[in-house]
C-alpha cells in the first residue's frame, strides 16, 4: 500500500484486513480449482492500465506490484499483493478499461482465473464472493478519496462545464484529482506542462490525453466506460434509466437470469443520486447518500451480469414489431425482448432572465459535498418544499452561513417528511420564508445575489448568496416514447392494474418509478416497483420461450 499521510478509521487504506485481506489456505485451494498455477519472470505484465477484461489472480507465492500512473505520465505504487491475496476492484465485473496496472515481482507464483471462471467462482463460493466484493468497493473508494488512477481535472472552479464535467466523475466513481486554476498554487505549473491556456479550461487529462472541455459522452469514451453494442443481438431486457427503480429492475432482472442491459444518460442514481443523505430508506438507520446507495445497487447489478450502458440517451423506440429496438443518440440501436422505462424526471427550473447563463456557475439542482464546497462561508437559498429540499437546507446548514428555505405555499407540512420538518425548526441556521419567490438573479460569470418576494406584500428583498438549490420538482422524460405508448396529461406513461400493473399500452414495455403516471415518488417505492416488474416480465416471456 502506499503511503499517505493521516489514515484515519474511515479510510479504506487503514482497513488493510478488509481492503487487501489474506484467504486462509482452504480458501485459496478453492480458488484454484477454478483457474491454473503460473510462475511469473520478474517484471512480467499482468495486466496494464486501459485494458479490459484482465483476469482475476491470486498470489501464492513472491508478490504483485499495483501501480497507479498520474496525469503526467508518473507512475505511484498503490499496494503489492503477497501470498495469499488477489488482484481487482470493481472493473472485473463489467468491460471497463482498468484504472491501475499489475507487474509481477521476483519469484512470483499465481492462480490465474479468467473473466468467465471468476463469475462462476463468485456464484459457486459465496463466501469468498463476499470478500472479494467487500475489498473491491473499499480498494474504488480508496481511490476515490485520494485521488489516484491518473486523472486529472483542471479549471476554474466556480465554472459550470468544470462542475459538469466534475459532476460526471463523480457520480461515476471515477477517481480524480480536481485543480482549481483559479486558487490552486500548483494550477500555473500544471497548464505550463500540457501547454494549456485559459480558453483551454476545462481540461480532463488521463494518460498524456487532453480532453478540452469534453462533452459527458466523449469523456466516457475515454475513460473506457462504455462498450461495444452488436446491433444484431437481441437482449431479453433492456433497462432505460439506472435510478432506484431502473437499477431494483436490472438486478433481479439479471439475478434470475434474464440478459439485461441497462442504458444510463449521465450516471447511475437518477435524481436520488444527487441526494447527500437519505434518512428514511429502509434498513439505514444513520442515513445514506443517494450516490453511495446507487453506486452499490450498481455493482449488485453488474455482479449479477446485467451490463451498463453509460452517458447514452435513447431518441426514439421501434415498438411496431418484435423484438423491440431503441435508438441511442450516437447513432446506435440496441434490440431487446422486453423494456423497462425508469427514465425518471427532468428537474424544473425558474422562468428568470440569466437563469440559464448561471446554470452551474451558482444555481444547482443537488446539494452534495461539492456544492457544498463551492459555497462554504456563505448564505444560501433553497427554493422547494419536498424532501429533497429539505434534505439539502439540513445539509447545507452545517457548510455554509445560512440557508434561507422559500416556498410559495404556506410552509412545509403538506409536502415534507416530518422529520425533516422537525430538524429545520430547530436549525438557527435555516429560516423558512413562506408565500416568497425568487423575483431576480445577480452576477455575470456566476450568482453574485438575488431577490426575492413576498407574495402576499409585494416587498422585495435583495440578498448577497453563494447559491441557489432549485427543488422544485420534476417532468417526465418520456418524449423519446412517443407514438408507442398512452401518456397522461402530464406526460407520465399510463400502466394497467392487477396482473398488469406495470404493462403499458404496448406489448413488452414496462414502466416503474418516478415515470409511470400514478406513483409514489420515493426512493423506496422505485426500488420496490423495479423489482416486482420483473414477474411481469417473466409472464410476458414465458409464451415466446414455449
Amino acid at each position: 500500500m502506499a503511503a499517505h499521510d493521516s489514515l484515519d478509521p474511515t479510510d479504506p487504506y487503514a482497513r488493510s484486513a478488509q481492503t487487501f485481506p489474506i484467504l486462509s489456505a482452504e480458501m485459496m485451494a478453492r480458488i484454484a480449482a477454478f483457474g491454473r498455477a503460473e510462475t511469473l519472470d520478474d517484471g512480467a505484465m499482468l495486466f496494464r492500465r486501459g485494458d479490459r477484461s484482465v483476469d482475476f489472480f491470486l498470489c501464492l507465492a513472491g508478490g504483485i506490484a499495483i501501480v497507479d500512473t498520474d496525469a503526467e505520465g508518473r507512475e505511484h505504487p498503490v499496494h503489492t499483493h503477497g501470498a495469499g491475496q488477489f488482484t481487482g476492484e470493481l472493473d472485473l465485473f463489467n468491460d471497463r478499461k482498468v484504472l491501475v496496472s499489475g507487474r509481477a515481482l521476483a519469484n512470483t507464483q499465481v492462480v490465474r482465473v479468467d473473466r468467465a471462471a471468476f463469475r462462476r467462482m463468485m456464484a459457486a463460493e459465496p463466501d469468498i464472493g463476499e470478500i472479494v466484493m467487500r475489498a473491491f468497493i473499499l480498494r474504488r473508494v480508496g481511490m476515490l478519496r485520494h485521488g489516484e488512477a491518473g486523472v486529472a481535472l483542471a479549471g476554474p472552479g466556480h465554472g459550470a462545464d468544470m462542475g459538469r464535467i466534475e459532476t460526471f466523475l463523480t457520480r461515476n466513481a471515477i477517481p480524480h484529482r480536481r485543480i482549481d486554476t483559479d486558487r490552486d498554487p500548483d494550477a500555473a505549473g500544471f497548464l505550463e506542462c500540457f501547454a494549456l491556456v485559459q480558453d483551454d479550461l476545462p481540461v480532463v487529462v488521463l494518460q498524456g490525453q487532453v480532453l478540452r472541455n469534453p462533452a459527458n459522452a466523449a469523456l466516457a469514451d475515454a475513460l473506457g466506460l462504455a462498450t461495444a453494442l452488436d446491433p444484431a443481438h437481441v437482449h431479453d431486457v433492456a433497462v432505460v434509466g439506472a435510478g432506484p427503480a431502473g437499477l431494483a429492475a436490472a438486478v433481479y432482472a439479471a439475478s434470475e437470469g434474464l440478459e439485461t442491459i441497462v442504458i444510463e444518460a449521465i450516471a447511475p442514481g437518477g435524481q436520488a443520486g444527487t441526494s447527500s443523505k437519505i434518512e428514511n430508506y429502509l434498513g439505514f438507520p444513520t442515513g445514506i447518500s443517494g450516490q453511495a446507495l446507487a453506486g452499490r445497487a450498481q455493482v449488485q447489478a453488474q455482479k449479477f451480469g446485467a451490463r451498463l450502458l453509460v452517458s447514452r440517451s435513447v431518441v426514439r423506440i421501434e415498438c411496431e414489431e418484435r423484438p423491440l429496438r431503441l435508438h441511442l443518440d450516437d447513432g446506435a440501436t440496441v434490440q431487446a425482448r422486453a423494456v423497462v422505462v425508469a427514465t425518471g424526471a427532468r428537474y424544473r427550473k425558474l422562468n428568470l432572465p440569466r437563469y440559464a447563463a448561471l446554470e452551474g456557475n451558482g444555481i444547482y439542482y443537488a446539494a452534495t459535498a461539492m456544492e457544498a464546497g463551492l459555497c462554504a462561508g456563505s448564505e444560501v437559498v433553497v427554493v422547494g418544499g419536498g424532501n429533497s429540499a429539505g434534505q439539502a437546507a439540513v445539509f447545507l446548514a452545517s457548510h455554509v452561513e445560512h440557508v434561507h428555505i422559500l416556498v410559495r405555499g404556506p410552509g412545509l407540512a403538506a409536502t415534507m417528511s416530518r422529520y425533516l420538518i422537525d430538524r429545520i425548526e430547530a436549525s438557527d441556521r435555516i429560516t423558512l420564508h413562506p408565500f416568497t419567490e425568487v423575483t431576480a438573479l445577480e452576477g455575470e460569470r456566476s450568482l453574485r445575489g438575488l431577490e426575492w418576494t413576498d407574495r402576499r406584500t409585494g416587498e422585495a428583498e435583495r440578498r448577497a448568496v453563494g447559491a441557489l438549490f432549485v427543488m422544485i420538482g420534476a417532468e417526465p422524460n418520456t418524449g423519446w416514447l412517443e407514438g408507442c405508448v398512452d401518456l397522461d396529461p402530464g406526460g407520465f406513461v399510463r400502466t394497467g392494474s392487477g396482473e398488469t400493473f406495470f404493462c403499458s399500452s404496448s406489448p413488452g414495455v414496462f414502466a416503474v418509478g418516478d415515470v409511470r403516471a400514478g406513483s409514489v415518488k420515493r426512493v423506496a417505492s422505485g426500488v420496490g416497483e423495479g423489482s416486482v416488474v420483473v414477474s411481469a416480465i417473466h409472464r410476458y416471456l414465458e409464451p415466446a420461450a414455449e
